[in-house]
């Protein structure tokens, strides 16, 4: 059986480019017909912040696990939904990283007005927090991913599928 790579930073490129091409396109009619793009508030950088750690702490003690250090609470299944969730964060950065991206190019132009450019920097800011959401899905697929075995690893293979030496 071929191993899947899993996601790849090529899609999340691709990804981020393909939003940040469609939603430059819709902030720009935005603008044209409202005048203004509003302001994108605090609560989405924290919140990303915040699904960033957990994805991290989350991988963390899946890779942990993966490297040895017994735990009761760790099965296969949840390791497995660890994997989906880091793959999910990755992608989700990437989105978000070109959406961020777009109001930005939408706002640069006027950035030599002082009121604009005072605009720009939380968007900005969301960018650089949506892509480190991006880097620590990609971070916790690489964590999740179980090593090559060898012919004499059935030890190893017990131990991750939650199998004790006295079944």
């Amino acid at each position: 059986m071929k191993r899947h790579p899993g996601i790849r930073g090529t899609t999340l490129v691709l990804t981020g480019l393909a939003v940040l091409v469609l939603a430059w396109l819709v902030m720009r009619w935005v603008e044209a017909s409202r005048g203004t793009i509003p302001d994108p508030g605090w609560v989405g950088a924290a919140a990303m912040l915040f699904l960033g750690g957990g994805v991290l702490v989350a991988g963390w003690q899946v890779r942990t696990f993966r490297d040895g250090t017994p735990s009761p609470s760790m099965t296969a299944l949840r390791a497995a939904r660890t994997l989906v969730l880091g793959q999910a964060a990755a992608l989700t950065g990437a989105a978000l990283t070109g959406w961020y991206a777009a109001i930005v190019l939408v706002l640069l132009p006027d950035a030599d007005v002082e009121s604009q450019r005072g605009r720009i920097w939380p968007f900005a800011l969301h960018v650089v927090v949506a892509l480190a959401l991006a880097i620590a899905g990609m971070v916790v697929q690489r964590w999740c991913r179980v090593r090559p075995r060898d012919e004499g690893d059935d030890d190893e293979l017990r131990h991750l599928n939650g199998y004790a030496e006295d079944r």
